[in-house]
This record gives C-alpha cells, structure tokens and sequence, in this order.
C-alpha cells in the first residue's frame, strides 16, 4: 500500500489491526522511493526504510512515532537513502556496526581503573621500584586522594577536580603538602598515561598550588640551649628526643638518623648504606656508602649496640637504634614521626610569642603560651637542625667541600670525576669542634678533645 503523501494527520489517524502492516509514501523516481511506516496490532507505529542490499529485501527502523515526527523521520530516510542507494551500502549494517563499536567502548570503560585501582597499581609497579620515597607516596595517595576520588574511573578526573583536591588541602592549613601532594598525583597520572591506562594526563598545564618556599631557619645559640633542654620534658619518646638531638650533633637527614641500624657502626665510625641515602634508585650505582665520624656525644645518644636476649639471656647486637614502637614489627621508627613530635610539642607557626602572634585562633583558645610550647622556641623542623649544625660548622670555618662532605651532598661537575677524597680526617676534626663548641653552647662546659681511630 501507498500513500501519496503522508501528513501528521494521516499518520495519526492511522488505526491498528489484528496483524501489523506497512505504508510507504509514493515517489516519482524508484531511487526515491522506500519511506514509510509501520503499525502494529498494539498501536506501536515506526517510521521505516524499505529497500534492496544484494538482491534481497531489507527494511530498517527509522524510529518511533510519535517520539520522531514526520519531518525528523523524512530527513533521516534521506540520510539513510544516500548511503543505501548511492554509496551502495548496507544502512542496517553500519548501524549495527555502530552499535557493537558502541558496546565494546562501553566494555572498555567498564574494564578501566578506578582511582583506588590506579593508586595500587602505580604504588606496585612503579613507585617501589623507582622511588625510595614510595612509603611516602602511599601515605599521601591514600590519606588525602583516595578518600576523595577512590570509586571515581581515573579518566574521568578533570584538572578543575585536581585544583579543589588541592584547595582543600590548603584549607587546613598546609600548604606545602598540598604541593607535595600534586607532585605525586601529577607522576601518577603521567605514568598511568605513558601505560595506556588513561589517554591523557589531567595533571598536564597545572602549577604548583602553593609557591616553593626555601627554607632558611638556623637556630640560634639562645634556641639551641633552650630546645636541648626542653627535649627532655616535651611530651614525646625517648627514642626520639634522642633522634632530634642526634640530628642536630650528626647534621645528617633526619630520615637517616631514625634508620640508624648497629651493624653500620663500627668504632667510632657510622656507615650509611647507599640504600638509605637520599640519591634516586637509578643513581645507586654512582654512590658510595657514606662514611661519618661519631663524637662522645653522639655516642651516648646512639647507646649500647648491644642487648641481652630475652630468650637466650645472651648478648645479642641491638639491631635498630629507634626501634619502631609496635611489637613484631623489625623496623625504625617511621621518620615522619620527628616531624609530629616537634609539631605535636610546638605547633607549625607558632613564633613563641603571643604578641607577635597572627594567628587569631590560637589566641582565643585561652591556652598558655607553655601550655602550647612546651619547646619553647619558635617553630622550626627536624631538618632545620642539620642546617642549623652544617652553618654552625661554617662560621667556625670549616671549608665548604668538607661540610658538603658531612651532610653527603652530590659532588657537581669535573669534581665529581676527579676528586673522589673522603675527607675523613677533616670530617671528624669538624664534628669534634662542632661538639665542642655545642657543649659550650648547652651548658658551658666543653667536651675535652679526644684521639681517636680514622
């Protein structure tokens, strides 16, 4: 059947029968031709495309009446028609094409990771093999970004989700982790983007979100004493009050001091294997252990190397000097935990001095300055005292390459080939003079200088 031209009218007019049927509008040109519609017996209309692919009849739903109106369906069967009839292709065919294209994208994004499984993924297969800070990138991933983002697909992260991520952050006030924050997020992303497991990075075209601040904080004499008398009454461990201290008498990384291990002393020497230096994995080969001489004083901070074995009542090396605090776990303290400690016992800010003070919060608290302080110095970092010491050490003239020497900085240049010297006997007669001079400054009794083995 044939209509000559349908109208909104005629199609909705149209009455369904106990089987369905077909009407096609008339056309002039057999080319022209196929358009049409179908009822069905329960009143279900679909605008359809009749027409011939290798002999044989086929007929295509175009859409659905009255969702699809006349004019919409009429422009989809010309769309339709020029593929059928003049480029010679199966309309029903690419359509279901289309469709099996559409499914297995849809497959693909179902298989694609979210952020947890991204976080794990990169913490596993890169992070522990390239970074010796990887326990540090685990820490952060897992504290502030997969709490936030964990069950979200990792491409579906947007760089306006990255930048209110790190407003957050420095909303609470730190401003530099959410800068170190970013730093891990923007090598995840890279990464999962190097490894096809998003197209593109949403990291790419963002800055840091706090500006890089050098730190220059060197404490005074008048804070030196202060700090190394309060330590004893601060509100934390043993273990690391004698870390703190360690740091500022050694000038080495606070990392490296809490994962002081007895088998890397020997008289009075302190090796540091190169696994435990601040140098990228890949740079290991291009390092030496670093070797450092241990004064009186970091001795007695060090303590016995030895214990009495609870089992065989027998002596026995010591193992870890800061020993981590939970039971059945054969590991240092987490070196974090200074940088709480200090915080804990003189908050991140405080200036010691109530006056001078901008922080309008902590003045309402109705809290006394000791109460706050109990460091009584304004507020500094675990690291500020190894640039504390490697200062100290240079206003008494110590030569720049044997304070470069101490604190195990990188050799720059044709130095770093040809003078491969150790400095060990300037290193100790440094130390000795810094521990002479740190005595005066704690209690104004020097420490005598002692002979000692290179």
């Amino acid at each position: 059947m044939a209509q000559s031209r349908f109208t909104d009218m005629f199609i909705r007019n149209l009455k369904a029968k106990q089987s369905d049927y077909q009407i096609r509008e008339y056309a002039e040109r057999r080319e022209e031709s196929g358009f049409g519609i179908r009822v069905f017996p329960n009143g279900a209309k679909h605008w359809i495309f009749v027409y011939r692919q290798s002999g044989k009849r086929r007929i295509m739903t175009l859409g659905h009446y009255p969702e699809m109106s006349l004019a919409d369906a009429r422009a989809e069967f010309q769309k339709e028609r020029v593929v059928a009839r003049k480029e010679k292709l199966d309309p029903i065919a690419i359509r279901q094409a289309e469709k099996e294209s559409i499914k297995s994208g849809e497959e693909e994004r179902s298989k694609a990771p979210v952020i947890s499984e991204l976080v794990t993924d990169y913490l596993e297969k890169y992070a522990k093999r390239f970074k010796r800070s990887w326990l540090e990138d685990q820490r952060i991933l897992n504290r502030d970004v997969v709490p936030v983002w964990g069950k979200i697909k990792a491409e579906d992260i947007r760089r306006r989700d990255i930048n209110l991520l790190l407003e957050g952050i420095i909303g609470r006030g730190a401003p530099i982790m959410a800068n170190n924050t970013f730093k891990i997020i923007r090598k995840m992303f890279n990464w999962a983007a190097k490894n096809d497991f998003i197209p593109i990075s949403p990291a790419i075209g963002i800055d840091l979100p706090s500006p890089k601040v050098d730190r220059s904080r060197v404490l005074s004499e008048a804070e030196i004493k202060i700090l190394w008398k309060s330590l004893d009454t601060a509100n934390m461990s043993a273990d690391i009050k004698n870390a703190l201290k360690l740091v500022l008498v050694t000038a080495q990384r606070p990392n490296e001091v809490v994962g002081i291990h007895s088998s890397e002393i020997s008289d009075s020497w302190w090796t540091i294997p190169v696994k435990r230096q601040k140098v990228a994995k890949s740079k290991e080969s291009e390092r030496s252990p670093h070797r450092l001489f241990i004064t009186k004083t970091a001795l007695d901070l060090i303590g016995d190397l030895e214990v009495i074995d609870s089992k065989t009542k027998e002596k026995k090396a010591k193992g870890y000097i800061f020993p981590c605090p939970h039971k059945g776990k054969d590991k240092a303290i987490n070196r974090h935990a200074l940088s709480r400690a200090v915080a804990n016992n003189c908050p991140s800010g405080c200036v010691n001095d109530c006056e001078a003070c901008d922080d309008s919060v902590c003045k309402k608290d109705g809290l006394k300055l000791n109460d706050k302080n109990k460091l009584g110095i304004a507020h500094f970092t675990p690291h500020d005292l190894r640039r504390t010491a490697a200062t100290f050490m240079a206003e008494m003239g110590t030569m720049d390459e044997v304070i470069d020497a101490i604190l195990n900085h990188t050799k720059q240049g044709v130095i770093k080939v040809y003078n491969v010297y150790r400095y060990d006997k300037e290193k100790q007669a440094a130390l000795e003079t810094w521990e002479r001079k740190l005595s005066t400054i704690i209690n104004s009794n020097p420490v005598k200088k002692t002979k000692r083995n290179q």
